[in-house]
């Protein structure tokens, strides 16, 4: 956490924090599937900033924050923005999502229904049809929309037409939207996974760069925020889930339902070798471990701690669904502390097993925890 004085902090997906031009900032990244509480965080190291700001992604994001009692759920906003003293940015560079893009992504979840026999699992808010929209330059952009609406108009239309070509069966109020978007428009604006299973954006560490247009210099603290066993969202592999009545316990204690679509989240046990993965990709500087108090109720806990594949322990975490669907986890199991750590606030106060199981965490990724 930035002390005073000091340079603080810079959040994707949850926001970013910084004092002056030039300073470094503090990065906030989930290191699983999502859902690690990087919105708690997020709001904590805000408390030492001057500047808050969400550089990816779009409003399939969900970070709950609780102040007083009063809990705040926010699917596009920074997670920092309840703090007075912070002034909030929404700085992400993508194209603007319209009603098509959305109808469109479900209409591609309903066709890998149909040919594939399975889906995405996505939010079906049009994430992934904007960007593909952005990387076809066909996007169009907040500075579109306030510049020259009468060109915005020929542009949208453009598009429209484009998407209906591709989607015979997309209905789109081409004149409906048009007007919605004027009304907004003169409302005035505040300026500022495992592939195919992942969100269309860009959450790794280089995100930061592109989405707030800064050099990779002005990067200091890299936080990776973790939860203290695993859980997913929607579909896709997941070598450490519990299907059985562990999972249910996580599910239950630790209330795992997505805060945008409201599904319940898979769980199962801390995976080391996704986090191993993380850290390489993203070169944490220190870890921010969450929920370790859903595990005081169980007797023993296990850590994934390597992959076997046709009994073979594989160095490396595959990057192939299909494979990464196949392996075989080979788990470390550690005492659990049957004593209810919720009230601790110190490592210091936290049991001894408890106090062991953060340390073989951050021995085995190499990364402190803070």
């Amino acid at each position: 956490m930035a002390e005073h004085g000091a340079p603080a902090p810079a959040i994707p997906n949850g926001g970013c924090a910084g004092r002056l031009p030039g300073n470094k900032v503090t990065v906030v990244l989930g290191a699983q599937w999502g859902d690690e509480g990087k919105g708690k965080v997020v709001d904590l190291l805000a408390q030492d900033a001057d500047i808050v700001c969400r550089c990816q992604g779009g409003n399939n994001a969900g970070h709950t924050v609780v102040v007083d009692s009063v809990e705040y759920d926010f699917h596009l906003l920074p997670s920092g923005i309840i703090n007075p003293k912070v002034t909030a940015f929404i700085v992400i560079f993508i194209s603007l999502v319209f009603d098509f893009h959305q109808a469109a992504d479900g209409i591609q979840e309903q066709q890998r229904q149909e040919q594939a026999g399975k889906n995405l699992g996505t939010t079906k808010k049009g994430i992934g049809p904007v960007y593909s929209s952005k990387a076809a330059r066909s996007g169009l952009r907040m500075c579109d929309l306030v510049s020259d609406f009468d060109e915005f108009s020929e542009r949208f239309k453009v598009l429209a037409n484009q998407y209906k070509a591709i989607y015979p069966t997309l209905e789109i109020d081409i004149e409906g939207e048009l007007k919605k978007l004027k009304v907004i428009l003169n409302s005035g604006f505040f300026l500022i996974g495992t592939y195919p299973f992942v969100t269309s954006s860009n959450c790794t560490v280089g995100g930061v760069c592109t989405g707030l247009g800064m050099p990779p210099q002005n990067i200091g603290e890299v936080y990776g925020v973790v939860k203290a066993y695993t859980t997913r969202v929607g579909i896709g592999a997941f070598p450490t889930e519990q299907d059985n009545e562990i999972g249910e316990l996580l599910q239950m204690r630790g209330k795992e339902f997505g805060v945008t679509t409201g599904r319940k989240r898979r769980c199962g046990w801390l995976d080391l070798v996704q986090l191993r993965y993380a850290y390489m990709i993203n070169g944490f500087t220190a870890l921010a471990l969450t929920k370790l108090d859903i595990l005081d109720v169980f007797p023993e806990i296990k850590v994934g701690v390597a992959y076997k594949l046709e009994g073979e322990v594989i160095p490396h975490f595959p990057a192939n669904h299909e494979v990464l669907s196949k392996v075989e986890v080979k788990y470390e199991t550690l005492p659990g502390w049957d004593t209810d750590i919720s009230n601790a606030r110190t490592f210091d106060e936290l049991p001894v097993n408890a106090q062991n199981y953060v340390r073989f965490i951050e021995m085995e990724l190499g990364v402190p925890g803070k």
